[in-house]
């Protein structure tokens, strides 16, 4: 009570209130990241209270999750990388004029998303960041494998088409230095790209710029508005729905945080591996990406999860479960607070403002996305050709901000007009993405793995975590063809012994 009491004092909630309107536009404005967002809050808090500077930190970050899926639904421009998995079905109900429709079940999603994360870092954080850093080299390869493989099932009907797309990420994602010999791949001499190709101007270049493209050579009016419908935001009517898929939310949360967990995981990963598994466990995966609400659950609810999932590991024993993280360690660093085990002893009653700050927020976030949803609904009420010009700016603005760098902007639009001849060809985006994003991850991974091993593959297919995921991989892609074989061989045994118990009768 104590704690409650000093969490909603004036000199804690409204800083904290702020943060979070922050942490929407910051979402919301392509290129502006959650970790951009908590990065810049952080010299804020400097001077406060570690209480009202954590609250600060975590209502940001937590509402930029969510606030990344406004753009992504009612533009197809994923305002954060988390949420480049809610333009695959998140933007197919706006075109069906359900945009505030999705919204509102992608804000409640959040919520209880966020809240589950949160439970799971209260109850079960000890063991479970003890399963995470049981993760080795090994099991991140497969962790990665398995993410690259949900290309294939985001392809909608274009499977080949989505394995190019990804394979295209991958080779793209080995630009750069190289991570075991230092030397430079594939710059051409470019000092720019020896840091690689960053996959956040890329994406905005592919959704964003391409979606531009596409509309100004399209027959529609550019002086209509962008949005037709009146955005409402049908609460009472997204609840039942809410219900009626409440394990599929619980699930998606449940691997989220999981997910989370993991040490240089994330939410993007988190979404993108939710969406997979909801797809190939639904009774009818064919309607996902057509505009499904399956498809609008899973991702959302798995990446504010994952959020909750990443305090894990870095409350438990210091070591961050992603970058938001490792900003937020070295804020409680700077507060005089150390991340491990013993602050569970030594600063206990921090550790439970933490928990409890967690927990508002998932609340508070239901406020400020209301906000989000009807400031942004209005912007996007102005003729296309205005909206067009803003989407524009801002993704330039968000290219040029992550590294101070026109680079990132000539490479945004680059892949923009990659995107665009991709989309005329019918080839999907977002495994691209996938790609661009995992391919670091597989394959520092794996090589690592093999000096470790001085070239023996053997330990990737022998430890027990590592059989684990690559048996999950394998039912991934195959499962659906087995599970097909074998009714297929069911069905033919039981006619053979229908035909013969008949042909046995009829001899009788």
């Amino acid at each position: 009570m104590e704690i409650l009491l000093h969490l909603l004092q004036p000199a804690v909630l409204i800083p904290w209130i702020l943060a979070m309107m922050f942490g929407i536009f910051a979402g919301a404005t392509p290129g502006l990241t959650a970790t951009m967002a908590t990065a810049l809050i952080v010299p804020i808090t400097y001077y406060m209270d570690p209480v009202a500077g954590l609250a600060m930190i975590i209502g940001a970050t937590f509402t930029a999750i969510f606030a990344g899926d406004i753009p992504a639904t009612f533009l197809r421009i994923p305002g954060t990388p988390a949420s480049s998995a809610a333009i695959l079905d998140g933007f197919e109900m706006n075109r069906q004029g359900k945009g505030s429709l999705a919204l509102t079940l992608d804000l409640i999603c959040s919520s209880l998303g966020g809240l589950i994360g949160v439970g799971m870092l209260i109850l079960i954080a000890p063991p479970l960041a003890r399963v995470a850093l049981r993760f080795t080299n090994f099991e991140y390869f497969w962790l990665g494998v398995f993410g690259l493989s949900m290309s294939a099932v985001v392809s909608k009907g274009n499977t080949l088409r989505g394995l190019v797309a990804a394979m295209l990420g991958l080779l793209i994602a080995t630009v750069g230095i190289d991570v075991i010999s230092g030397q430079p791949r594939f710059t051409f001499g470019q000092v720019e790209l020896l840091s690689g190709i960053g996959f956040i101007p890329a994406m905005i270049g592919l959704f964003g710029v391409s979606e531009v493209l596409k509309l100004a050579a399209g027959s529609d009016s550019l002086t209509a508005p962008s949005i037709t419908e009146k955005v409402r935001v049908p609460i009472f009517k997204v609840l039942p729905v809410v219900w009626k898929h409440k394990l599929l939310m619980l699930r998606s949360a449940v691997l989220g945080t999981f997910v989370g967990a993991l040490p240089g995981a994330g939410a993007d990963i988190a979404a993108w591996v939710s969406y997979g598994v909801a797809k190939k466990t639904a009774k009818d995966p064919d309607q996902f990406g057509t505009g499904c609400e399956e498809g609008v659950i899973a991702p959302t609810s798995a990446n504010n999860a994952a959020l909750g999932g990443a305090w894990i590991p870095a409350l438990v024993f210091g070591v961050p479960g992603d970058a938001i993280t490792a900003i937020v360690v070295g804020a409680m660093l700077m507060y005089g607070l150390r991340p491990g085990p013993l602050i569970f002893q030594q600063s206990r009653d921090i550790v439970n403002s933490i928990f409890a700050i967690a927990i508002i927020t998932q609340f508070l976030l239901l406020i400020a996305g209301l906000f989000g949803i009807r400031v942004f609904s209005r912007i996007l009420r102005l003729p296309r050709n205005a909206v067009m010009v803003i989407v524009l700016l801002f993704s330039i603005v968000g290219s040029y901000a992550l590294q101070n760098s026109f680079f990132d902007v000539y490479i945004m639009i680059a892949f923009g007009l990659v995107g665009y001849y991709m989309e005329k060809k019918n080839v999907p985006l977002a495994p691209l993405i996938l790609g661009l994003i995992l391919g670091p991850m597989v394959e520092e991974n794996l090589r690592v793995g093999l000096v470790k091993t001085h070239g023996n593959f053997l330990p990737f297919v022998t430890r027990p975590i590592s059989v684990l995921l690559a048996s999950l991989l394998i039912l991934t892609l195959f499962g659906e063809h087995f599970l097909g074989f074998a009714k297929r061989a069911v069905a033919g045994n039981g006619a053979k012994r229908n035909k013969k118990k008949n042909g046995m009768s009829d001899g009788g």
